[in-house]
């Protein structure tokens, strides 16, 4: 995979599309992720994986999303694994403190990497927004990466997450997810191929 430099240069040498570069640098990024996960036989680093994730599900979600909102989607969880959880008590204040700093940090790599490709800066504080996913109320594109970030957990971070919980706080947090989901987000939700345990879990939340 190229890096961020030689997406650069291949922007500015025409054999690229902005938002092509953008995606590529961006998952140059994921691709640094020590830690790896099997993909159909291959190891692909973590977060690259959720990355691509991320752009398949918000498919599920929206209509022919804007470069920005496809842009946002990618970056979530840009270099996540230098802010580890361990570093905020294991509290609920300190998992939400952790969230924000995640989340602050994403957005500002996310302008930092865009920003040679020639973005201004209110395109970059729109992308930063979007990463955050701030205002969701308000902003359809803001609330159509919550729905993707929902359904790539649920697809494929539920299985493991449940692992070692107590099933009542497993319930709590998905209804707490669809609580944040938008009723296209639910539907594409309720459509996903989950395992039987996994859909059993998900019935008894939303029961």
């Amino acid at each position: 995979m190229a890096s961020r430099d030689e997406v650069i240069e291949m922007l500015h040498g025409g054999r690229m599309e902005r938002l092509e570069s953008a995606l590529a640098a961006i998952d140059a990024i994921h691709a640094q992720d020590p830690k790896s996960v099997e993909v159909a036989g291959e190891n692909v680093p973590e977060e690259l994986d959720y990355a691509r994730r991320m752009s398949a599900a918000l498919a599920e979600v929206t209509d022919a999303p804007g470069e920005l909102l496809q842009i946002a989607a990618r970056a979530q969880h840009l270099r996540r694994w230098q802010i580890p959880r361990s570093e905020y008590p294991m509290t609920r204040p300190g998992y939400h403190a952790w969230r924000t700093a995640q989340g602050k940090a994403h957005a500002a790599l996310a302008k930092e990497t865009l920003r040679p490709l020639g973005y201004d800066e209110e395109t970059l504080d729109r992308v930063a927004s979007l990463v955050r996913k701030l205002d969701r109320a308000n902003d359809e594109d803001a609330q159509a990466v919550e729905d993707a970030a929902c359904l790539v957990f649920l697809a494929s971070q539920l299985a493991s997450f449940a692992e070692g919980r107590d099933e009542a706080q497993t319930i709590d947090v998905l209804q707490k997810t669809w609580k944040k989901m938008s009723e296209r987000g639910r539907q594409a939700a309720l459509a996903l191929e989950l395992d039987e345990g996994a859909r059993a879990l998900v019935d008894k939340a939303l029961t």
